[in-house]
């Protein structure tokens, strides 16, 4: 039967079983013997760099001197190469980072970094000058990181190539190289540093970058040793062959197994504990060649041709090989690799197990069985599920999990048949689950193709998710596929789109820039929202600028194609798509660019034609940029815009102390100021504006004279009025007069700044001097005003009799107190409302008050009669 055959593959290792089926068969473009190269393997399928190894002395044959460093998939297929051209000595180890960047450590420290397609990436990192000085002799790799060990016996780490800064971790003071070296990566320490182990003497050394402490006394001398993936175990073999399986802190030893090695015709092989050959030439614990951990249930032992798996219990299972062999340890396996072919060892899972194990009666063994009885059209089919109705869920279950482990395709389908089978008799059963199972199927089968040659495994596809592996194929320039999954599983599409377009930009020079948009239109259109900006960015960066600039024509959002247009030299587009787009915020970043970029008059005449450009340069400008605006104006003949900007300035340079200082003459308010009014002149529309600015330039240079005559700064910036009164109040009449006569100021205002300017120093006489000159053009109230205001009641009184209208002197005596005069005005006005006003003002006195009751009567009698 087909269970049969295919449990017959599987090897027991105790109670667990373990099967290697063939994945490739190795398909080189020339041949490739791995013990004459060195090797970097990638892990989850990854990609597979191999250069001649320089440690060794090999036979040419017909190949080139040359080294060269070539990447192929994990079926051989050719990906890429190079020419190793490197100066920095001789290449002490590589490896792939998590991102699938290949480091490669020379000699003298220098780390080199390569992509999938052998393209060197970014500048080269240095381990640092000691390592330069003392030659590197061995270097650790993980995930994203490596630690390397000089001459000096002095430890370097690079934590991660994202950011590659070399650190120097503390000094284990070793008079030799330690006996082997291994890393537990930082995600598993406390310290979130790495931490490096050195086998020395009898001892383990934990070296971190702030100290070193010895751990595991007695355990050694150890010869190998590695960590598990989980970074909890560590497998080491021991100097008299015993493999040694113990926790990373060293506190207790989990398993220990012995192991002869037996050299017979000068060829080396390991056999199990009591095993014995005829011919025994001599019997040494020759360390093994790779030790490596095979998921977490067992540890991988290869010598020369032999291949040893060890587990906790049980008797060890033995593998020989005729070929070199690499290991690449997986997270539920390890891959092997050999001149020939890639193989995968694997723990068989459980549900595999229940299936294809030798005699089992389990339900899905049953299932199984039933569809094959159902295809041979035999009535056991129904007996088989009777048999488990109860139990037909777990077997349709069973099936569908047994069927993402394999990786042949016609088991795969018929493991699915038989939990379809099953699930039509079931009702329970989740129907997602089938469905679910064959969409991941059908995109392992896709990427396991030779050509492709990821062969993940579905536990190593379910930890590395499929966007990650949609950015790998990416990265390998495998689009189409990439496409097609992202599709089929319903995943964002532009990731693909836009990779293949910037890629297919680089690989097509030869086209012609219409002849590639076209093709580029064509695939882009596919998402839509694309950020065609994007692709222009990448066009623009390989030298195409008028195919960057033809793909900018089609990105819709104006915040994505303005910044480009700009960076390809499209200013003029740019500042019309901003404009268009009403984003002040973008015709900004486009204004500042040409202010950089061009000269003065260029950006005038660029935002002459736009309003909103035009508009928004000048609210700037006012506030910040006072000269270019002017410049601005004077170029467009704006000239009244300028003058008021001149004089906006000019009050500006007012709020400056610094600014009163000197001689407004040549200063530079007085200045500005005459600027403006010239340029008010040669327009018609601002005749006002012209002798404004005129007479504010003589006002100041009046003012200024008198704060030089008078020794006190309190003229500058006061009104035609402030100055006069000032200059009365100082006394200086003869300054107040000409102010007066510059500035034609009225007669009537005259006299009413000169009464209330003497009021103010209190000059009586002069007032009522100045009264008698003539007649006042103002009348005698302000006089009265300035008097009472200035409390001088007796003063007041040279005047009220003076005031033609007898309501003022009523309401004049009023204010001084005088009730019965202001009675006898208010009666010869006979205003009887004036009467009552009065009275309320002199509420308080009896007697006042009934003298204005009494002329309000006399008033209210002689208006009935």
């Amino acid at each position: 039967m087909a269970a049969v055959s295919v449990a017959a593959e599987w090897q027991l290792l105790y109670n667990r079983y373990y099967r290697k089926p063939e994945i490739y068969s190795m398909q080189w473009k020339n041949k490739v013997d791995l013990s004459r190269n060195k090797v970097a393997c990638a892990p989850f399928g990854g990609p597979i760099a191999v250069i001649r190894d320089d440690s060794k002395i090999v036979q040419l044959y017909a190949e080139s001197a040359l080294r060269k460093l070539r990447i192929f998939n994990c079926a051989g297929v050719q990906i890429a190469e190079t020419v190793w051209k490197n100066p920095g000595g001789r290449l002490i180890g590589m490896a792939w980072t998590d991102d699938q960047i290949l480091v490669c450590v020379t000699q003298d420290g220098t780390v080199y970094r390569y992509n999938i397609h052998a393209e060197v990436v970014e500048s080269n990192v240095s381990m640092g000058q000691e390592c330069f000085e003392h030659s590197v002799v061995e270097c650790v790799f993980w995930g994203n990181g490596t630690v390397c060990i000089n001459e000096a016996n002095q430890l370097f780490c690079i934590q991660d190539f994202k950011n590659p800064n070399p650190i120097k971790l503390a000094n284990p003071n070793l008079e030799e190289l330690p006996l082997c070296m291994a890393v537990i990566e930082p995600q598993y320490t406390m310290s979130g540093n790495v931490e490096v182990l050195l086998a020395v003497e009898d001892h383990v050394l934990l070296v971190e970058e702030d100290g070193v402490q010895q751990v595991g006394a007695g355990v050694g001398p150890l010869q190998k040793m590695v960590v598990s993936r989980n970074g909890k175990l560590l497998a080491s073999f021991t100097h008299d062959g015993r493999l040694l399986v113990m926790s990373t802190d060293f506190s207790k030893i989990i398993f220990e197994n012995s192991c002869e090695v037996v050299v017979r015709n000068d060829t080396v092989m390991c056999l199990e504990f009591g095993f014995e050959y005829v011919r025994i030439t001599r019997k040494t614990a020759l360390p093994p060649e790779q030790l490596a951990w095979c998921g977490m249930d067992s540890v991988l032992l290869y010598w020369d041709d032999m291949l040893l798996m060890v587990g906790p219990y049980g008797d060890p299972v033995r593998y020989l090989y005729d070929e070199p062999i690499i290991l690449i340890p997986e997270c539920d396996g390890v891959r092997i690799l050999s001149n020939t072919s890639m193989e995968f060892l694997q723990r068989v899972p459980d549900s595999t197990v229940s299936i294809f194990k030798i005699g089992s009666t389990l339900p899905a063994a049953l299932l199984y069985d039933a569809l094959d009885h159902f295809d041979r059209r035999s009535a056991k089919a129904d007996e088989n599920l009777r048999l488990i109705r109860s139990s037909l869920p777990e077997a349709v279950e069973a099936c569908i999990d047994a069927a993402g482990h394999e990786f042949d395709v016609s088991r795969q389908r018929t493991l699915l048949r038989a939990a379809s089978y099953g699930q039509a008799f079931s009702s329970h059963f989740q129907r997602d689950r089938f469905q679910e199972m064959s969409k991941t199927l059908r995109v392992l089968n896709a990427v396991r193709n030779h050509d492709i040659g990821i062969p993940l495994s579905i536990q190593q596809y379910k930890l590395l998710t499929p966007s990650v592996l949609v950015g790998r194929l990416i990265n390998a320039h495998q689009h189409v596929l990439a496409l097609r999954i992202s599709e089929y599983l319903g995943m964002n599409q532009e990731v693909v789109i836009m990779h293949w377009a910037c890629a297919k930009i680089t690989a097509s020079l030869a086209i012609p820039d219409a002849s590639l948009l076209e093709i580029l239109l064509d695939k882009l259109r596919i998402c839509k929202g694309i950020s065609y900006a994007a692709v222009a960015a990448h066009a623009d960066k390989s030298g195409r600028r008028k195919l960057a600039a033809m793909l900018i024509e089609h990105e819709p959002r104006s915040s994505k194609q303005v910044p480009l247009l700009l960076s390809i030299g499209e200013e003029d587009t740019a500042l019309t798509k901003a404009t268009e787009s009403g984003d002040t915020d973008l015709v900004y970043l486009v204004l500042f660019h040409i202010w950089q970029k061009r000269p003065a008059l260029e950006l005038f005449g660029t935002i002459q034609a736009r309003p909103l450009a035009r508009d928004l340069f000048i609210s700037y400008a006012r506030c910040y940029k006072h000269e270019f605006l002017k410049d601005f104006f004077l170029s467009t003949g704006q000239l009244q815009d300028v003058s008021f900007l001149l004089w906006k300035e000019s009050w500006e340079l007012a709020k400056n102390p610094m600014a009163s200082k000197g001689s407004p003459l040549h200063g530079p308010r007085i200045k500005l100021i005459e600027k403006a009014q010239s340029l008010f002149a040669e327009t018609k529309e601002h005749t006002f504006e012209s002798k404004a600015a005129e007479e504010h330039a003589k006002l100041l240079r009046m003012q200024h004279e008198l704060e030089v005559t008078t020794k006190q700064a309190i003229f500058v910036d006061s009104s035609i009025s402030d100055t006069i009164r000032t200059c009365i109040v100082l006394g200086n009449h003869r300054a107040a007069m000409k102010v007066r006569t510059e500035f034609k100021v009225s007669e009537r205002r005259w006299y009413w700044l000169k009464v209330f300017a003497l009021a103010t120093i209190r000059d009586w006489d002069a007032l009522e001097k100045f009264s008698k000159e003539r007649r006042p053009p103002i009348g005698y109230r302000p006089f009265v005003e300035a008097c009472v205001d200035a409390d001088e009641k007796g003063e007041a009184l040279k005047y009220i009799p003076k005031l033609a209208d007898p309501r003022e002197r009523a309401e004049a005596y009023a204010r001084i107190g005088m009730a019965k005069e202001a009675a006898d005005a208010a009666s010869q006005a006979k205003d009887g409302e004036l009467l009552g006003r009065l009275k309320l003002s002199f509420a308080q006195n009896a007697a006042a008050s009934s003298i204005f009751d009494t002329l309000k009567d006399r008033l209210s009698f002689q208006g009935i009669s």
